[in-house]
């Protein structure tokens, strides 16, 4: 029972930590995007639709998905411990 609610926990601790990082990168790129956009503004594009472009191809990019590792990265640490512990 104290393993389940360990990794019911855990799990939950995760997600909020992942929601957390995910906000955080996107205001990140999207503070790029305006910079670029200010200093190099582009002629065929509004700054609306140069900036959509932008954080569409962040969506699909490689960044969004390390940010995933968060969900492997710590359990596996965690179960390593364990492991070597016991």
């Amino acid at each position: 029972m104290g393993f389940v609610r360990l990794v019911l926990g855990g799990f939950v601790i995760l997600g909020v930590v992942y929601i957390c990082v995910t906000l955080y990168s996107r205001s990140v790129r999207r503070e790029k995007l305006e910079g670029w956009w200010d200093e190099e503004p582009v002629e065929a594009m509004t700054r609306e639709a140069y900036i959509a472009d932008g954080m569409a191809k962040y969506e699909n990019g490689l960044r969004k998905r390390l940010i995933l590792l968060v969900f492997i990265i710590p359990p596996i640490i965690v179960g390593t411990i364990i492991y070597f512990i016991n």
